[in-house]
């Protein structure tokens, strides 16, 4: 076009966008095009056409030369942007939000104080209304007054989520303006979860949103606030409260007064309680981006603080003469640590283990518990659980050195932080075992890993559920041949101590020097500190006697002559805490009664057989049922351990399964055929004429059996055993083949739990793979070269 068309046109749309209406006219002017027509193809079109909106978007936020002021302008045209958003034709609302979503970010770039004041202001002043930073006279509304109108606060609810979140752009003025309302957003994010209301899913959103585009730091401080741990975002305005509206919204009203202070502690303790539990749901969803494991060592370090505030601060109502400053100073504190209590409590439920997302997130967890347990070590009510806390987190770091993660250098400089926690957790935990692994994890951490003894491998172990002996092994060797440094027990630092201790390991080296035999480990425990052991074994704090277990069990791997000369003793010990019912006791012991059994199969196994099919007199079913399932376990485990060895133990162990398969307690019925079924795919073709006995036994229990859970273990039998044989099958299985194959069908027909049809098909499914590979094997091209005579 010629310029001086182009010009006047510019004009034109000029005055007619300052006058009233005339940016919803320019924009529809510029996108219907020349046919005059706003047809639905037309319009889906132009949505689908962002380049344009964007274009008409940039154009908008551009002053034009014929308006004098910019304030002028933006005070003009901003009011009429916001009413884009509102656009009720349903075949226009795309673009138009576009097209306003555009400009409000254009004008927030080049003008950020005019696009607060004229922009964000009136679309955030709803949400703002009800803050408690904005100062309201509430005093002079009365009682249920209407604060924000149910379709004013979704419509800015709505407002936010398209020009911040679908706009998706995390300037500070925008992340800044947002971080204002937060905490009335999180209020009715809250009060949605409770409700049925549509605000809810818009309301995550933005928070999300926030959370992901603004720095780590800024996000944890929105996250203190939303919490309740400090004062970084404004809440709801405590006068304000949010009643469910007619259409599905809510609504802002002044609070009535509550005149039954029973009432109004239980509303109190009641709302805090959903506040806690809606921030770990929404943290739930940040666990991939490590906003939630920071967030969790932020609260693990705020409650080492409150422990050690605890331990300077004497409380003001024990002491005559207290101010009453101080004690609503204290009643302050005790909120305040109440809060940290129950946000980790709530963490610690609803967060799943992938909470971690890189070592230095597993470094600052382990620090704070060990700071925890450096400021106040496990005693009083609570010093069971501290003990376990302690013991996980060592664990922990025992796990990273032993192979569960492939460590580099740098990885190191971060463990490295740990090594004065720990040095002065060995010198000052009242616990010797705990003082002894902290000492040694010192020493594995300053050497790289090339020093490990073997305490760190007995945790590493048992952290990972692995067989001691079996994880990575050190750049230096072997685990456990490295020289570890005395314990503190016998004096830690002391050279006259060490100096015992070298002449002692010489003495119980000195008549094994002249046979052939392993090397001697260099941290041998003499008799008294087995007995100290087998001692601790028996300690009523669950972490020292699973600790005692787990030392007992690197004894028996690596052999020493007197945890072997009494291997009858360490047997009892290990099948007395079975009966425990704390997990991480029961667990060792199946570990050690496991190794011990690997060992010597012929000796152990009659024995635990013997008391699997025969439980001890004078205990209850119940009790008896769970000791039964535990001794099952780790039967499975030395079936695992001896490989192919375990056919000479083939008949005693399957006739052990099928009695319990008849036992009257349903648990132990499916527990017994459970391992039946992994019995018989580790014996695969050495099954030999006993498969007849099983698959009798099989059948009946899955078409008889009235609990469902056995007859899913019965049919889970059968799909471990076609997995074990897979082309074999039609050798081992020839003369019963039939007989499964009906029975699965019978199941898969007229079974009325679905788990259990599942097992059927899934076993169909495997059968038909099977005979289909044996019937049409897969053909395979040869090339053969013949040389003609």
């Amino acid at each position: 076009a010629p310029a001086w068309l182009r010009r006047l046109c510019g004009r034109l749309l000029s005055e007619r966008l300052l006058r009233p209406g005339g940016v919803q006219a320019v924009v529809r002017g510029v996108l219907e095009g020349t046919d005059g027509e706003w047809s639905g193809a037309g319009a889906e079109a132009a949505a689908l056409d962002w380049r344009k909106c964007d274009a008409v978007g940039k154009i908008l936020a551009a002053c034009p030369q014929q308006c004098l002021s910019l304030e002028d302008y933006y005070r003009q045209v901003c009011p009429q942007i916001l009413d884009l958003l509102h656009i009720q034709d349903k075949v226009a609302a795309r673009q138009f939000q576009r097209v306003a979503t555009t400009t409000v970010l254009s004008m927030a770039r080049e003008q950020p104080q005019l696009a607060e004041r004229h922009l964000l202001q009136p679309l955030l002043a709803p949400l703002r209304r009800c803050s408690e930073a904005t100062e309201l006279a509430l005093e002079d509304l009365a009682a249920g007054a209407t604060v924000v109108p149910e379709a004013e606060l979704g419509s800015c609810v709505e407002d936010v989520l398209k020009v911040y979140v679908v706009g998706n752009d995390s300037s500070s003025l925008l992340l800044g303006s947002l971080q204002s309302v937060l905490g009335v957003v999180f209020s009715l994010y809250s009060f949605a979860k409770q409700n049925v209301s549509y605000l809810r899913s818009p309301c995550q959103d933005i928070l999300l949103w926030f959370l992901e585009k603004a720095e780590r730091e800024q996000s944890l401080a929105v996250l203190e606030g939303l919490s309740g741990l400090s004062s970084h975002v404004p809440t709801l305005h405590p006068r304000c409260q949010l009643r469910v509206g007619s259409e599905g919204g809510a609504t802002v009203v002044v609070e009535e007064t509550i005149s039954d202070e029973d009432e109004a502690l239980y509303q109190k303790i009641s709302s805090e309680q959903c506040h806690v539990e809606s921030l770990v749901e929404l943290l739930s969803h940040c666990q991939k981006s490590g906003l939630a494991g920071d967030f969790f060592i932020h609260c693990l370090k705020e409650l080492t603080q409150v422990a050690a505030e605890d331990e300077a601060a004497p409380s003001p109502a024990m002491e005559p003469g207290g101010s009453l400053l101080e004690l609503e100073q204290y009643q302050a504190r005790q909120g305040r640590k109440l809060l940290v209590l129950q946000l980790v409590a709530t963490l610690c439920e609803s967060v799943s283990n992938t909470v971690f997302t890189d070592i230095v997130q597993v470094e600052e967890f382990v620090a704070a518990v060990l700071q925890r347990a450096c400021v106040r070590p496990a005693q009083g009510p609570g010093a069971a659980a501290e003990a376990q806390t302690l013991a996980m987190a060592m664990g922990l770091v025992a796990a990273v050195l032993g192979g569960a993660v492939q460590l580099q250098s740098s990885d190191f400089a971060v463990l490295k932080r740990l090594v004065p926690l720990l040095e002065e957790l060995s010198r000052t935990y009242p616990e010797p075992l705990t003082q002894e692994l902290a000492s040694d994890l010192r020493i594995a951490i300053c050497t790289h890993g090339a020093c490990s003894p073997g305490t760190v491998g007995a945790a590493a172990d048992s952290t990972l559920g692995r067989k001691p002996g079996t994880g990575a092994q050190s750049p230096a060797g072997t685990p456990g041949r490295a020289p570890r440094p005395p314990s503190p027990r016998h004096g830690h630092g002391s050279p006259s101590a060490h100096g015992e201790r070298s002449e002692e390991q010489r003495t119980r080296r000195a008549p094994g020097a002249s046979r052939a035999s392993p090397a001697p480990c260099a941290d041998s425990l003499a008799p008294a500190g087995l007995q100290e052991l087998l001692v601790s074994a028996y300690d009523p704090q669950p972490p020292s006697r699973a600790a005692a277990l787990r030392r007992l069990a690197s004894l028996v791997t690596r052999r020493e002559p007197e945890a072997l000369r009494l291997q009858e003793k360490l047997l009892q010990v290990f099948l007395e805490n079975l009966q425990h019912e704390d997990a991480f006791v029961y667990l060792s012991a199946i570990q050690g009664v496991a190794l011990l059994s690997s060992e010597y199969p012929e000796r152990i196994l009659p024995v635990l057989l013997a008391q699997y099919e025969c439980p001890a007199r004078g205990t209850e079913d119940a009790a008896a049922a769970v000791t039964r399932m535990k001794l099952g376990e780790v039967l499975m485990r030395v079936t695992r351990a001896l490989g192919d060895m375990v056919f000479q133990h083939r008949e005693p162990l399957i006739r052990a399964f099928l009695r319990g398969a008849r036992d009257p307690d349903s648990a132990l019925r499916a527990s017994s055929l459970s391992n039946l079924g992994e019995l018989c795919q580790h014996l695969g073709f050495q099954l030999g004429s006993i498969i007849q006995e099983v698959t009798c036994c099989v059948t009946a229990i899955a078409r008889t059996d009235p609990e469902a859970e056995v007859r899913r273990a019965a049919v889970h039998v059968v799909v471990l055993l076609l997995r074990g044989l897979s082309e074999k099958v039609t050798e081992v299985l020839r003369d019963v083949l039939r007989d499964l194959y009906r029975l699965l069908k019978h199941v898969a027909t007229a079974e009325r739990d679905g788990a259990t049809v599942l097992h059927a098909q899934l076993a169909l499914e495997e059968l038909d793979a099977t005979m289909r590979r044996v019937l049409f094997p897969p053909q395979t091209l040869e090339k053969k070269i013949v040389v003609l005579p």
